[in-house]
């Protein structure tokens, strides 16, 4: 029996640079509410929009964005707007997660350990030898835009001829470049459900083994390109930690529905936050649904949950205007 029967709008594609692996998301997520019994159909986000919504008489919006305009808080702050309720996180965690700059800091200031490192403007004379220094960074670094995703823009530099190279393209994307210490060892990423009524589950930790040591894009959306471990093969203590840090991130970020908390694992078992995705993917071969799977959430179940957020949000706002 479908929760709502609300009409539900997926919205999907958007001008990003992820705007492949958006609608891969979305249509996913379509075929499974559709599955579950619901009234949704696919939006493909463009100027009209608004207009889209009104004529499919949209009541509720599944977010399946990636990416500048769709994870960072413009989509969620129009549909405060207009008075359409959403899943996941609000605007203010979703502006802050996509911002790496921001997000490190906030994570920082509150004790979660984060990768050292410091931000290139774009126009700013950058030799890397006085960037290095001024940061007490060493080789290898990694250099990437401060707001985009799916690994879209990102070098490990290893040595100083590459360093402009690698600087041009993250400024390809974004005024600032972030420039941190590259962390030997494992990629790990665990993910996180809302539950409702303050309880938070968190699914098991994911490995992820690339090919070549670098989850770049190929190796996040190319099947068989990169190997899974889930549960991840980690100690009993290294584990731990992981979800404690995952939750202290999603906590700090005050976020709603499913998020990713991505890490580096030292060899000696020390983890550090990358980043944290506020719309996590949900293709065929994305981790959340693969660590849901894991803890006997299937996909279409895994959608349904997602889907509660919104449905709480439309809850709050009716107490709100009642």
């Amino acid at each position: 029996m479908p929760l709502t029967r609300a009409r539900i709008g997926v919205l999907m594609g958007g001008q990003s640079s992820e705007r492949e692996i958006s609608l891969r998301t979305g249509q996913a997520v379509h075929r499974a509410l559709l599955r579950r019994g619901y009234d949704a159909v696919p939006i493909d986000v463009g100027p009209s929009l608004y207009k889209d919504l009104q004529e499919q008489k949209i009541e509720l919006a599944f977010l399946a964005l990636h990416g500048p305009g769709g994870e960072d808080g413009a989509i969620q702050g129009f549909l405060e707007t207009i008075g359409i309720p959403y899943t996941g996180c609000g605007v203010l965690a979703s502006a802050m997660g996509m911002d790496k700059v921001t997000a490190k800091a906030l994570l920082a200031h509150h004790g979660v350990s984060v990768p050292p490192g410091t931000v290139v403007k774009r126009g700013e004379s950058t030799p890397s030898g006085r960037v290095l220094r001024s940061a007490g960074l060493t080789w290898p670094v990694v250099v990437k835009p401060a707001s985009q995703g799916s690994t879209i823009g990102v070098s490990i530099v290893r040595r100083p001829s590459q360093w402009k190279d690698a600087l041009a393209l993250a400024h390809r994307y974004d005024r600032q470049a972030l420039v941190e210490a590259y962390i030997p060892g494992h990629e790990v990423t665990v993910s996180l459900l809302d539950e409702g009524e303050g309880k938070l589950s968190v699914l098991p930790a994911v490995e992820i083994v690339a090919p070549s040591g670098f989850y770049d894009y190929a190796a996040k959306y190319q099947k068989g390109k990169t190997r899974y471990l889930c549960p991840a093969p980690l100690s009993a203590n290294v584990t731990r930690r992981l979800r404690e840090m995952a939750v202290k991130t999603y906590e700090v970020f005050g976020c709603e529905g499913a998020v990713r908390v991505d890490f580096r694992v030292t060899p000696r078992g020390r983890p550090y936050v990358l980043e944290i995705n506020t719309i996590p993917g949900m293709t065929e071969t994305s981790l959340l649904p693969m660590a849901a799977a894991q803890a006997g959430i299937d996909y279409d179940a895994l959608t349904e949950r997602i889907l509660e957020s919104a449905l709480r949000r439309a809850a709050h706002r009716r107490v709100g205007t009642g």
